[in-house]
């Protein structure tokens, strides 16, 4: 499923193609428009993780040379066995992402991405269901095993909304480690407006004075404001997260069939709920006057992106990065609003398993915009995974560090 991209494709201002990006493995919502079967390995580089991932890969790269006392065979024996895996375990996905340095950033050597809903229910019942929990841990177990297959040196597991807000999450990933041998963080909103901010902040414009990054969840929505800088990064100014999402949205108020007066009420709720924000970083005015704009990472933003383009397939190639315009995000909202479940599950960038999702997913997007008005939206196909890889990186960095440090301590000592 993945084809050579130009720049000039449909004149629709998709990415421009770097080093880092030339051929990516397939994304999570790639994979999850196959029904979770497994993405293709790829032997290429991991997008920037807002300019983290590629420093810390190069500054790994310094530090293996240095550590190595001017022994290359013994700098490329650790190249080869540093590898790092991610997995981000949803309301509504687990996903997986194996990857190793290479040169400037990091090389994807594995990936796996399953929707498995483990949320289903939880509004109403308070607790992870185990039809839910048997298909989370069906899809962590290939995780588990994709994970021991590579051998993997840093490894971390985060586990968000679903099991922060489920009352039996934390008994959920213990029988997970038990089963498996993952250990799992159940991390904080704010960690997790870090994580996603520092996955795809490279896609800032910076010459805009701010920008809004959202990552619309199956049970939370995570919305950062930021300030581009130039060299791909990112500061965050504040971050907010809304205990709610598409799984549970459509639980609430129906994702199959929605009429166009329940939909305007449910966009109008959101409205509200979004107001009551406030304006925590101070920037409402420079998105008034046009100055900021939006960058999406999750399955909505990139479905209304495929929908738009009119792909044949998902092509990841022609999605992140893609620049819409905020009349585009309108459009396509209004024409899948106006779909049948059954004509939306036929649209192949969204399929079945997310055709009852993406409309409420459409609903919070445009009530964003109504509270916090932008011409432009990027659509980024990275995020938490990214974001959690360049972690690691930089922790493997730190860890060669050290161990150069003591064994040059040691050879003074002798």
């Amino acid at each position: 499923m993945r084809s050579k991209h130009t720049d000039a494709a449909d004149g629709a201002g998709a990415a421009p193609r770097t080093r880092a990006d030339a051929a990516v493995a397939e994304s999570g919502d790639q994979a999850d428009r196959k029904r979770g079967r497994p993405d293709r390995k790829a032997a290429a580089g991991v997008p920037n993780g807002g300019g983290a991932a590629p420093d810390a890969a190069r500054a790994a790269a310094t530090a293996d040379e240095a550590a190595a006392g001017g022994a290359p065979q013994r700098a490329a024996r650790r190249r080869r066995t540093d590898r790092y895996a991610a997995i981000d375990l949803g309301t509504n996905n687990c996903r997986l992402l194996i990857a190793a340095p290479k040169g400037r950033g990091l090389r994807i050597v594995d990936a796996y991405s399953c929707i498995v809903r483990l949320g289903e229910g939880l509004a109403a019942s308070g607790r992870l269901s185990d039809a839910a929990i048997e298909r989370a841990l069906g899809a962590l177990k290939i995780c588990a095993e994709k994970i021991s297959r590579r051998e993997t040196s840093h490894v971390r597991c985060i586990a968000t909304q679903a099991c922060r807000g489920a009352s039996n999450g934390r008994a959920f990933l213990d029988r997970v480690a038990a089963e498996t041998g993952l250990a799992f963080d159940i991390i904080t909103p704010e960690e997790e407006a870090r994580l996603a901010v520092q996955g795809c902040a490279d896609l800032l414009d910076p010459t805009c004075e701010a920008g809004l990054v959202f990552d619309i969840g199956g049970g939370s929505v995570e919305l950062s404001w930021v300030r581009p800088g130039e060299s791909g990064d990112a500061r965050l100014a504040a971050s907010v997260s809304m205990p709610f999402g598409v799984v549970s949205l459509a639980e609430q108020w129906g994702g199959r069939e929605l009429s166009e007066t329940v939909y305007a009420e449910l966009v109008q709720n959101l409205r509200a709920h979004i107001a009551r924000i406030g304006d925590p970083a101070g920037m409402g005015a420079v998105f008034a006057r046009g100055a900021g704009h939006y960058l999406g990472t999750s399955g909505t933003i990139t479905s209304v992106a495929g929908v738009h383009l009119g792909l044949a397939h998902y092509r990841r190639d022609r999605v992140d990065g893609l620049w819409l315009g905020a009349d585009d995000v309108r459009a396509v909202a209004r024409k899948l609003r106006r779909m049948s479940f059954e004509e939306r599950a036929a649209e192949p960038c969204i399929g079945e398993a997310r055709a009852d999702l993406v409309v409420c997913g459409c609903a919070i997007l445009e009530a964003l915009l109504m509270e916090w008005p932008a011409a432009r939206v990027r659509v980024a196909d990275r995020g938490l995974r990214e974001g959690v890889l360049a972690d690691l990186a930089a922790q493997a960095r730190r860890d060669r560090r050290r161990r150069s440090r003591r064994r040059g301590g040691r050879r003074k000592a002798n």
